[in-house]
């Protein structure tokens, strides 16, 4: 069953009114209608009551149609207006039509009054869904501007030529242009992929051609300022000539993986370190003890044969060449960590200003030495004597990296190691630290060798050049002290080896005294 329409009838004659109504109701139809004369009546009739058609009388002595129209538009509805009047000419009726009215009948063609009402209400159900539409459809653009510019990943809108139609601005900072440079300069074009990167995105188009969608890829962008930007994207067709593209940063993520990365290798090389020095400290203790016996007994055969036994050469070889293999089995205690130390509150400056002229004297001539000291007091609690012992063989290592000359730099700094640092650098713990730098501008050396030159017996030198225990003994030393060591160095460019001793604040320890002299030997026994 059909609704009944809501007719509201404006004019100033019940017998016109009257005959309107039959007329509406002429084909049986359900019609309720209602009638006002005056702007305060109609005010009140579409306030309180809903209508489905307002027919109105052109002229009236306190009111006019177009008032009535203009009321009802007022209020915001969109109703079918149609006027019946027998005086209304061309001209008024153009006027009319103009203004927003529907349709104008003469009182004899009432006959086309509910086909004209049937019209408008289709019209007006089509107006209706078209606003609602429309209406959704902004919702919907807003909803989706707003997402576009409060998206943490970048959003792009391009044709199938290349040309950015729009962008968010996520997008814009992930590349660093404005947004002059990518909509009207068209820098996207030649500035923004790498060539390498080219045939990704003539494989990327071919897949929003023929599937409509491409799966998730990663690529490079360059930057504004000229670096790399790795990214994910993800693109879909909006219609036949657009498509939109969703840009994820992955600087982060890739600066998290690398970091991760470095501190899975630095630990699985303290772990191999760990397990070479428990290994070379149990040789060296065991080759040590077999050391003593060999020198004791060395010692005692020659401390028995006349001064002119031509035997006692030969003896004094062994014992020289035992004394070179027990200064290995020391240095292999040291690397293991299980030399016996004493530690004792010190400044590292002045361990570094008593031992300036001898650094001076070991590296010779052609190379310049700087010394740059902290201005504050580096106090470090350590062992003096495998202190000095680090320093020279980073100075004598410095040395050897510039066979041609260069120059050496020693550098101290009172450093705050933070937890960023410590998470980069493996066995590292946060907080105040003194820093010993000791660069060169030598031959430098690649990563893979950097990578190696604290392990025990690993060396760049020729066969008889050297044992390859100098490094691994500092890292030894230092790792006893409670700290840890680090390098920096590229081919050609030079090295840079940075200690890392926790600061101390207590008072600078006395200097021991000096043990006294050993006893002359007799001939006891």
């Amino acid at each position: 069953m059909t609704q009944p329409w809501r007719v509201l009838i404006v004019g100033d004659s019940p017998t016109d009114a009257e005959r309107i109504g039959l007329a509406l109701r002429r084909d049986g139809r359900d019609v309720e209608t209602a009638r006002v004369a005056d702007a305060g009546a109609m005010r009140t009739a579409l306030e309180t009551q809903p209508w489905d058609a307002i027919i109105c009388a052109w002229s009236m002595p306190r009111f006019s149609a177009l008032v009535a129209l203009d009321l009802m538009q007022q209020r915001g509805l969109d109703l079918p207006f149609v006027i019946v009047s027998g005086t209304l000419d061309d001209a008024a009726a153009a006027e009319a039509m103009r203004a927003g009215a529907h349709d104008v009948l003469r009182p004899d063609g009432l006959t086309r009054l509910v086909p004209a009402i049937e019209r408008e209400l289709r019209a007006y159900g089509d107006r209706a869904a078209r606003r609602q539409a429309e209406r959704a459809l902004g919702a919907s653009e807003a909803r989706f501007a707003r997402l576009t510019e409060c998206a943490m990943f970048g959003i792009v809108v391009m044709d199938m030529d290349g040309d950015i139609l729009d962008v968010n601005d996520a997008f814009v900072d992930i590349l660093g242009y404005t947004r002059d440079d990518l909509l009207v300069r068209k820098l996207w074009r030649t500035h923004a992929t790498p060539p390498e990167w080219l045939p990704m995105n003539e494989w990327a188009i071919g897949q929003l051609r023929t599937v409509g969608v491409t799966r998730p890829w990663e690529k490079e962008f360059w930057h504004a300022d000229g670096h790399r930007v790795p990214v994910l994207v993800g693109s879909a067709m909006l219609d036949d000539t657009r498509y939109i593209a969703f840009v994820a940063d992955l600087s982060e993520r890739k600066r998290i993986e690398a970091a991760l990365q470095r501190s899975e290798g630095q630990l699985r090389q303290a772990h191999k370190m760990e397990a070479v020095g428990r290994l070379a400290g149990g040789v060296a203790h065991d080759f040590n003890n077999l050391l003593s016996v060999i020198l004791t007994y060395a010692e005692m055969l020659r401390s028995d044969l006349a001064p002119e036994d031509p035997i006692g050469e030969d003896l004094t070889e062994i014992i020289t060449a035992g004394e070179r293999a027990a200064e290995l089995t020391r240095q292999l205690l040291m690397f293991s960590r299980r030399q016996v130390l004493a530690f004792r509150i010190l400044d590292l400056n002045t361990v570094l200003t008593g031992m300036d002229k001898m650094l001076r004297h070991l590296v010779g001539e052609d190379i310049t030495v700087a010394v740059s000291l902290a201005p504050a007091c580096c106090r470090i609690k350590a062992d003096p004597g495998s202190l000095e012992r680090v320093i020279l063989n980073l100075v004598v290592n410095a040395r050897e990296a510039m066979p041609a000359g260069g120059r050496l730099t020693v550098a101290t700094a009172a450093v705050d190691l933070d937890e960023a640092f410590a998470h980069d650098h493996h066995g590292v713990v946060p907080g105040p630290h003194v820093m010993l730098a000791v660069s060169d501008t030598g031959i430098g050396m690649d990563q893979d060798i950097a990578a190696q030159i604290f392990e025990p017996f690993f060396t760049t030198k020729a066969q008889d050049k050297g044992t390859g225990l100098g490094l691994s003994t500092a890292l030894g030393i230092v790792q006893q002290n409670g700290g840890s060591i680090w390098v920096d160095s590229e081919p050609g460019v030079g090295a840079t080896f940075r200690v890392y001793l926790p600061y101390m604040s207590g008072q600078i320890d006395a200097e021991q005294p000096p043990m006294p002299p050993a006893p002359q030997s007799g001939t006891e026994t």
